[in-house]
Protein backbone atom coordinates (compact mmCIF):
# COMPACT_ATOMS: atom_id res chain seq x y z
CA UNK A 1 0.00 0.00 0.00
CA UNK A 2 1.33 3.12 -1.18
CA UNK A 3 2.02 6.09 1.65
CA UNK A 4 -0.60 8.61 2.10
CA UNK A 5 -2.92 6.17 1.39
CA UNK A 6 -5.46 4.80 3.75
CA UNK A 7 -8.30 2.30 3.65
CA UNK A 8 -11.93 2.85 4.51
CA UNK A 9 -11.51 0.50 7.26
CA UNK A 10 -7.91 2.06 8.92
CA UNK A 11 -9.27 5.35 8.58
CA UNK A 12 -12.66 4.06 10.66
CA UNK A 13 -10.40 2.34 13.45
CA UNK A 14 -8.31 5.09 13.49
CA UNK A 15 -11.09 7.63 14.33
CA UNK A 16 -13.31 5.42 16.56
CA UNK A 17 -9.54 5.10 18.28
CA UNK A 18 -9.35 9.18 18.24
CA UNK A 19 -12.87 9.36 19.78
CA UNK A 20 -12.49 7.03 22.73
CA UNK A 21 -9.35 9.10 23.55
CA UNK A 22 -11.52 12.48 23.80
CA UNK A 23 -14.33 10.60 25.66
CA UNK A 24 -11.78 9.97 29.02
CA UNK A 25 -9.81 12.75 30.36
CA UNK A 26 -7.30 12.79 33.46
CA UNK A 27 -6.74 15.82 34.65
CA UNK A 28 -5.09 16.65 38.05
CA UNK A 29 -7.81 19.54 38.56
CA UNK A 30 -10.90 17.26 37.79
CA UNK A 31 -11.80 14.66 41.20
CA UNK A 32 -7.73 14.76 42.04
CA UNK A 33 -6.82 13.25 38.24
CA UNK A 34 -8.82 10.16 38.08
CA UNK A 35 -10.35 9.45 35.08
CA UNK A 36 -13.79 10.87 33.83
CA UNK A 37 -15.74 10.84 31.43
CA UNK A 38 -15.06 14.12 28.97
CA UNK A 39 -17.15 17.13 29.79
CA UNK A 40 -18.19 16.14 33.07
CA UNK A 41 -16.98 14.78 36.72
CA UNK A 42 -18.37 11.36 36.51
CA UNK A 43 -15.48 8.76 36.95
CA UNK A 44 -14.65 5.57 35.03
CA UNK A 45 -14.68 3.69 37.78
CA UNK A 46 -18.38 4.70 38.54
CA UNK A 47 -19.54 3.50 35.06
CA UNK A 48 -17.59 -0.08 35.81
CA UNK A 49 -19.08 -0.52 39.04
CA UNK A 50 -22.86 -0.02 37.49
CA UNK A 51 -22.02 -2.43 34.68
CA UNK A 52 -19.64 -4.92 37.44
CA UNK A 53 -23.41 -4.64 39.38
CA UNK A 54 -25.08 -5.81 36.08
CA UNK A 55 -26.36 -2.36 35.38
CA UNK A 56 -26.82 -2.16 31.60
CA UNK A 57 -26.03 0.26 29.58
CA UNK A 58 -29.62 1.44 28.87
CA UNK A 59 -30.63 1.60 32.93
CA UNK A 60 -26.90 3.80 32.70
CA UNK A 61 -28.14 6.04 30.21
CA UNK A 62 -31.69 6.47 31.78
CA UNK A 63 -31.75 6.03 35.73
CA UNK A 64 -27.80 7.57 36.49
CA UNK A 65 -25.98 9.17 33.75
CA UNK A 66 -28.58 10.67 30.82
CA UNK A 67 -25.96 12.96 30.32
CA UNK A 68 -23.27 10.96 28.31
CA UNK A 69 -23.45 8.62 25.48
CA UNK A 70 -23.77 5.36 25.08
CA UNK A 71 -19.82 5.76 23.30
CA UNK A 72 -18.43 7.20 26.52
CA UNK A 73 -19.67 3.78 28.51
CA UNK A 74 -17.95 1.66 26.02
CA UNK A 75 -15.22 4.84 26.41
CA UNK A 76 -14.80 3.15 29.86
CA UNK A 77 -14.52 0.37 29.35
CA UNK A 78 -12.10 0.39 26.91
CA UNK A 79 -9.88 2.37 28.82
CA UNK A 80 -10.64 0.36 31.82
CA UNK A 81 -9.41 -2.73 29.39
CA UNK A 82 -6.26 -0.92 28.10
CA UNK A 83 -4.71 0.18 31.95
CA UNK A 84 -5.45 -3.44 33.07
CA UNK A 85 -3.44 -4.66 30.21
CA UNK A 86 -0.58 -2.44 30.51
CA UNK A 87 -0.18 -2.99 34.18
CA UNK A 88 2.51 -4.97 36.10
CA UNK A 89 1.93 -7.59 38.74
CA UNK A 90 4.90 -8.16 41.09
CA UNK A 91 4.75 -11.20 43.63
CA UNK A 92 6.59 -11.29 47.28
CA UNK A 93 6.33 -14.98 47.04
CA UNK A 94 8.35 -16.35 44.77
CA UNK A 95 7.07 -19.96 44.50
CA UNK A 96 5.53 -20.82 41.32
CA UNK A 97 3.29 -23.45 42.15
CA UNK A 98 1.58 -21.08 44.42
CA UNK A 99 -1.71 -19.73 43.24
CA UNK A 100 -2.49 -15.98 43.77
CA UNK A 101 -6.34 -15.04 43.75
CA UNK A 102 -7.38 -11.31 43.07
CA UNK A 103 -9.55 -9.57 45.93
CA UNK A 104 -12.11 -7.96 44.35
CA UNK A 105 -13.77 -6.90 47.44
Amino acid sequence: MPLGRITKRQYITTARASHMKQKIVVDPKILGGKPVISGTRIPVYMILELLATGASEKKILKDYYPQITKDAILAAVKYAAKTVAGEEIHFLDTKRDKIHIASLE
